[in-house]
């Protein structure tokens, strides 16, 4: 890549001792595949101090750039846009699919910018409803070959011989943070895995729905069903808690118990999201557009002859192929209305994959994208995600505001990065706890179709909650 600076070496020091140099700088990122699945997890990569910010709350985007920061009142996609055209990278293409650019979130309440809603709720105001940072020195884990690499692209500077100088600047002070932590570790010397204390809980975890309302709601979802206003609706609940944690010690001891494909641990001006989601929202490589809904839960237990039970049930179970069968179709018409039509295609219309405490049943469509679209067409197209949402997408967010009691926030938005060097990775934002100084919340729930049953369905919002609370309570 012209003017970029890089230094690889083999190193087999495990990867949270790596970002321990670097997790209590200014927005700390780190997007971890600590199970590689369908091909999903070979790479890690981690940063902070970024060179530039962006963020919207309310109608305004605040940009943060070398030390001035500025509100502008324009899209804030566009925003994002602009800012990504500004700093490119060239040369020959390389099968690393990121090499610095723009890492951050869109929460679930930015969908209702993107079409005319009348919001029931207020919008969360404690984390944007969209912040990416930019990042021009990138940490990169080859999980199939062992190898780290540092990639500086010498951004901002834009000019060659200034870009190449912070390039090199910035590599050098990459490496010294690296050094500081005795690294790289000699091969055969153990080190510790296991995380140390990361706080608690200092009070009873809440609902904001109690079992029976939340079957209520149930309910009430099959009753906009049999109207014929929606084929199928998302409902989740939300869980909360005063808390004392070190959020860095907690996302460890998360992964630790949920290894799955996209790990995330990002810090932010007064909050972090700790994320261990199983669902790939969005990938793009310049060309092809990917995404993977899942759609369907059994719990996976310590006996043999319950999880072959459970992973048969959910395999022939009709109503979950029905439902992951609905959210493939809208998957397809999302992708149609920026790919080449004819080149939209279910790769694989049901698998169930296997994680630590789940099953979940998986789908995966793709297209190629159309001459006159771009990623960010793609994000606009697509969010929030159908398998969190319901069908159709827009009445069913409509239907999600009447039956929840409040907004979402991040929960069931995306989180990943758009490249300088035109790919782009999200992630469904979903087993995902939000940490805000003395407090801690997630979100569990489960799609609802015609022949929902109340009761099974509150029990499986439960299952997907299980490691999320075991993390909590240690």
């Amino acid at each position: 890549m012209n003017n970029a600076a890089h230094v690889t070496a083999i190193d087999r020091t495990p990867l949270h001792l790596l970002f321990e140099a670097f997790r209590k700088d200014e927005r700390p990122f780190l997007l971890e595949s600590g199970l590689n699945m369908a091909g999903m997890g070979r790479y890690s990569f981690f940063g902070s101090e970024p060179f530039c910010a962006v963020t919207r709350r309310g109608g305004c985007c605040t940009i943060e750039e070398q030390g001035r920061v500025r509100t502008v009142r324009r899209p804030a996609l566009g925003v994002l846009r602009a800012l990504l055209d500004r700093w490119r990278l060239g040369g020959e293409k390389t099968s690393v699919p990121f090499l610095g650019g723009a890492v951050g979130f869109l929460a679930y309440d930015f969908g209702f910018s993107l079409e005319r809603f009348t919001r029931r709720h207020a919008p969360v105001t404690a984390t944007p409803q969209l912040s990416f940072a930019f990042y021009d020195t990138i940490y990169i884990k080859d999980h199939a070959t062992g190898r780290l690499t540092v990639f500086s692209t010498g951004f901002p500077e834009t000019s060659g011989a200034l870009r190449r100088r912070r390039a090199q600047e910035r590599l050098a002070h990459a490496l010294t943070k690296l050094e500081r932590c005795g690294l790289p570790v000699a091969p055969g010397i153990e080190m510790s895995c296991r995380p140390a204390a990361t706080g608690g809980l200092c009070g009873p975890l809440r609902s904001n729905f109690t079992p029976a309302l939340y079957k209520s709601a149930v309910r009430r979802a099959k009753a906009f069903i049999a109207q014929g206003d929606i084929y199928q609706v998302n409902l989740a609940q939300r869980f909360h808690a005063a808390a004392r944690f070190d959020p860095w010690r907690l996302y460890r001891r998360l992964s630790q118990r949920f290894p799955v494909s996209f790990g995330a641990y990002l810090g932010g001006p007064d909050y972090a999201i700790l994320s261990v989601s199983p669902e790939r929202f969005l990938k793009f490589d310049g060309r092809r557009v990917v995404t993977r809904p899942m759609k369907g839960t059994r719990p996976r237990t310590a006996r043999r002859d319950a999880n072959r039970r459970l992973f048969r049930e959910l395999r022939r179970d009709r109503k979950e192929k029905a439902e992951l069968l609905m959210i493939v179709d809208l998957e397809r018409n999302d992708l149609g209305r920026v790919c080449d039509y004819a080149s939209v295609r279910v790769e694989e219309l049901r698998a169930i994959e296997r994680y630590a405490n789940v099953y979940q049943a998986t789908a995966q469509i793709s297209g190629r994208l159309h001459p006159s679209k771009d990623r960010i067409d793609v994000l606009a197209a697509c969010f929030p995600g159908g398998s969190v949402t319901g069908c159709p997408k827009i009445r069913a967010m409509e239907v999600i505001e009447e039956l929840e009691p409040e907004a979402r926030g991040i929960y069931t938005g995306a989180l990943g990065y758009l490249s300088f060097h035109n790919t782009m990775e999200f992630s469904v934002l979903i087993r995902t706890l939000l940490w805000q100084r003395d407090r801690v919340s997630f979100h569990v729930g489960g799609g609802i179709v015609t022949d929902s049953r109340p009761a099974f369905e509150y029990d499986e919002t439960l299952v997907k909650a299980r490691a999320l609370i075991e993390a909590l309570r240690g």
